[in-house]
């Protein structure tokens, strides 16, 4: 049987007519499939069209009109393999038109990989084909952080590499191990396994092993919190040496202030002056502190600030 008559075969239906190709082309090439046949066509029927389009595709230039027609038409007619391909993976979070997209792309490169010479059916060669590319899709955008491919895959390659090993050791493989087996170095097993940690993030509400302390809470009732005095590590090393540069009347004023909690007042009766010059003498100091902190060359804020300390602050 001609490519034409299985064409016309597979046809041959009391539905809407085929549409006839454009004048432009030869006039052999089978008429492409209407919507309408194209929903009532069974799969081998389908099956029959496809291998004979894929035989009269062999004949024919890639750069010429024709074989853009006829490779268009192989493709509209198998987009139901694609669709149903698709529909196995719906319970995915990624939207069903990208993941349609993406299968129609496996599609187009099984229809061009293609070479019926080899005895193969097109559905064999075209399903993988079609399966590899969705998969990949997920690969690359599943990932909560996103990783270069070639970590993704060295990450794959260490995982089942590790697998195996597993199986035949009876425990986990050591780094060295792995690295020997799959002819890695160590360093690249480590980044293989440090990039798996990104592709399944622990959940900040999942419990706490029962191997470890506190089971039974999550894991963002274990996590730290800042400390509010840590801001003031910087200040209190920078403030130190000029601390003991203050005069001694200072010095003893900021004590009894701000260590001790005294009064205005009691430090006053304490030194021997008003209640008023406590006050101005507090103000002066402070703000020839604040000054010389405010200035990043001052020796507070030497890597290695001096080891004296006031004597009335110790």
């Amino acid at each position: 049987m001609t490519t034409t008559q299985q064409t016309h075969r597979a046809l041959d239906r009391p539905v809407a007519q085929p549409l006839t190709p454009p004048s432009d082309l030869p006039s052999d090439l089978p008429a492409r499939p209407s919507d309408e046949q194209l929903r009532s066509m069974g799969k081998f029927e389908a099956r029959e069209l496809s291998d004979a389009l894929f035989e009269r595709l062999a004949g024919l230039a890639r750069e010429t009109h024709a074989y853009s027609y006829v490779r268009g038409t192989v493709i509209e007619l198998n987009m139901p393999l694609v669709r149903y391909i698709a529909a196995r993976f719906r319970h995915r979070a990624e939207d069903m038109e990208d993941i349609l997209q993406v299968g129609t792309i496996g599609l187009i490169k099984a229809v061009d990989g293609y070479d019926p010479q080899r005895g193969v059916e097109f559905i064999t060669y075209a399903v993988p084909t079609i399966i590899g590319e969705i998969k990949r899709f997920f690969r690359d955008t599943s990932w909560p952080v996103r990783v270069p491919r070639s970590m993704q895959e060295l990450y794959l390659t260490v995982a089942r590499g590790s697998d195996r090993l597993e199986q035949e050791l009876g425990r986990l493989p050591h780094p060295a191990e792995l690295a020997e087996d799959l002819d890695l170095t160590e360093a690249q097993v480590a980044q293989g396994l440090v990039a798996g940690r990104v592709y399944r993030p622990s959940s900040l509400d999942a419990l706490c092993d029962q191997d470890v302390d506190g089971t039974g809470s999550t894991l963002v009732d274990r996590l730290g919190c800042c400390d509010p005095a840590i801001d003031l590590v910087d200040f209190r090393t920078a403030v130190r040496p000029l601390l003991a540069d203050l005069p001694a009347r200072e010095q003893t004023v900021l004590k009894l202030r701000f260590w001790d909690g005294w009064t205005q007042s009691r430090i006053a009766d304490r030194i021997g002056v008003s209640q008023m010059h406590v006050s101005r003498l507090l103000s002066a100091t402070l703000a020839r502190l604040h000054e010389q902190l405010e200035d990043g060359t001052a020796p507070g804020w030497a890597d290695e600030p001096g080891d004296a300390e006031p004597a009335v602050l110790g």
